[in-house]
């Protein structure tokens, strides 16, 4: 059996949907079930059950034997949320205990880190062990992340394989119920879909062009192959950076998803709000070597493939949003 954690979210249900294409039926598939509106999520995927996260430790105790992989993707991802007390609850502790369990049991892991771990890039985004005490996140969720990280290179027993995966900006299907805290694609498609424009935030940076602030933005088809890649590998336990490797500015983001609905592009600036102001990034891109050193070689797609891929298969008018 395969356990997916946050299995009814967006990279979660994606991974579901991934390990029954590779013909894995036999998941146990763990998640909050009370929200009705991602349950949809795991509509036409298989399943031998369904648990919710305050049970699987108990489960595990019991069935641990029939276990052979956990891909743990379930956390608070919220990153306006300032309550430090529920990240340290379910981003810190629960992840602690499921370590310590995949470790007694023997049981390999992979995690979600998040390259919010980095802040504002003043060490770069290499996914080094050296560099992760001395980075400096910006906000609780981000800190929660990088705390777990701390604790995971400090431990002497660990998991028989692990993978803490630093995703970037993730986009694609299933994101649908996500909210503010869905991909930059997902809004834009909306925001053209009920105005035909686009506002992006203007640049308060001599060095950057309004439009031309870029994040590192990865496909969740991409996240997947990965993901799957080190449950084949299964060694170099550590911290991986997972993104594309090359930045990509908000501007082609925004014109590649006109492009994709059969629009041309109608892009206007606004200020960017005074309270994120001085702490907005500006770029980030993933250092991908270390990845590529273990034997990943499959090629990432394009921004301009993504998002086609993404819009024109998924969220199209008579489409919206479909389901991966």
């Amino acid at each position: 059996m395969i356990i997916v954690t946050g299995a009814a979210g967006f990279i979660g249900s994606a991974m579901v949907r991934q390990l029954n294409d590779a013909g894995h039926l036999n998941l146990v598939v763990v998640d909050e079930f009370s929200r009705a509106d991602k349950n949809r999520n795991l509509l036409n995927k298989a399943c031998i059950q369904k648990l919710d996260r305050a049970d699987l430790f108990a489960w595990l105790d019991r069935m641990h034997a029939s276990v052979d992989f956990i891909f743990h993707l379930g956390a608070r991802t919220d990153t306006t949320e300032q309550d430090t007390e529920i990240f340290d609850r379910l981003n810190l502790h629960y992840t602690q205990k499921l370590w310590a369990q995949c470790t007694q049991y023997n049981i390999p892991l992979v995690y979600a880190s998040s390259a919010a771990t980095y802040g504002l890039g003043e060490l770069g985004y290499e996914d080094n062990h050296n560099i992760v005490t001395q980075l400096k996140p910006l906000n609780p969720y981000g800190r929660s992340k990088n705390d777990f990280d701390i604790w995971a290179l400090q431990q002497e027993k660990t998991p028989p394989f692990w993978a803490g995966l630093k995703f970037f900006n993730v986009y694609g299907p299933n994101e649908y119920h996500k909210g503010r805290m869905a991909s930059v694609i997902w809004h834009t498609y909306r925001q053209i879909k009920e105005s035909g424009k686009m506002k992006l935030f203007r640049s308060h940076r001599p060095d950057f062009q309004d439009g031309q602030q870029s994040r590192d933005f990865i496909y969740v088809k991409d996240v997947l192959k990965v993901m799957y890649f080190l449950y084949k590998h299964q060694k170099d336990s550590g911290l991986y950076n997972l993104g594309t490797g090359q930045a990509r500015s908000f501007f082609d983001l925004a014109s590649n998803t006109f492009r994709a609905m059969g629009q041309e592009p109608n892009i206007s600036f606004v200020d960017t709000p005074e309270d994120i102001r001085d702490t907005y990034q500006y770029f980030t891109e993933a250092n991908m070597a270390k990845l590529r050193s273990i034997g990943y070689a499959e090629p990432f797609y394009s921004l301009e493939a993504g998002i086609e891929d993404y819009v024109k298969g998924y969220l199209l008018e008579g489409l919206g949003p479909k389901v991966f």
